[in-house]
């Protein structure tokens, strides 16, 4: 399934869960977008409408999908799955 969507993450320097997600995507390669609740705090409603809670970070990815505080685990789980590592 081939897909123009890019991947989407929403957080903030302040949240470790953020720090520890946003390293491994870079270290995977994984292109995405990052969206800095503290630089946009106006984009933390949208996040709050996509995962219905306000945890971060928030991890849209390219099939519509998401994850909220996800493990480094379910994280390369969902990558595999889409192709993306």
């Amino acid at each position: 399934m081939t897909t123009t969507s890019t991947l989407t993450m929403f957080g903030a320097e302040w949240c470790g869960d953020c720090r520890r997600t946003k390293k491994q995507l870079d270290e995977l390669g994984v292109a995405y977008e990052y969206v800095d609740l503290e630089a946009q705090p106006e984009a933390a409603e949208i996040a709050r409408e996509i995962s219905g809670r306000t945890n971060i970070p928030v991890v849209v990815y390219p099939d519509s999908s998401h994850h909220v505080e996800p493990s480094n685990a379910d994280v390369e789980t969902k990558l595999r799955e889409l192709a993306l590592i």
